[in-house]
């Protein structure tokens, strides 16, 4: 049985709109979807991205993913995981350059980190983040892709 999803899909940036499609994102959504779920993924530039992390998380710059989970707790949300996920096109494509990655690798670990994220996960200690990552493993190799935490 599948998760419910609903899933918005936004290009305040354009530049990756052809390349990550929607249905490719939704793929990777709902291989990381453990219930069911309203979802907004976003696509925003530098500028838009840095502001956010100021005005959220107190740090002046921009990073690859932001995940503004509203229903953590399912009971909050009556069942549905609802989340906005944003990513930063540029520092998406830095990050894979510099890793050497497939953008399309790259991204599908950040849609499910993100997700992972919304529905309750998070890497603030070591055992949280060793299960975490874990779980990215396995879901991204279900995907077809490699291990992103191995150094090419």
């Amino acid at each position: 049985m599948t998760n419910k999803l609903s899933l918005s899909i936004q290009y305040p940036d354009k530049r990756l709109q052809d390349v990550l499609t929607r249905p490719l994102l939704r793929q990777w959504v709902k291989a990381a979807l453990l219930a069911p779920a309203q979802i907004t993924l976003r696509f925003v530039d530098a500028d838009e991205g840095r502001t956010l992390n100021r005005n959220y998380r107190g740090k002046d710059y921009a990073t690859n993913v932001l995940t503004f989970a509203y229903s953590e707790d399912a009971e909050e949300s009556l069942g549905d995981v609802q989340a906005d996920i944003i990513f930063c096109t540029d520092v998406l494509e830095r990050e894979a350059t510099e890793q050497d990655k497939p953008l399309a690798a790259h991204a599908a670990h950040l849609v499910v980190h993100g997700m992972l994220h919304a529905q309750g996960y998070d890497h603030e200690s070591d055992e949280e983040a060793e299960e975490m990552e874990a779980l990215e493993i396995d879901i991204l190799a279900t995907l077809g892709f490699p291990n992103p935490y191995l150094q090419t």
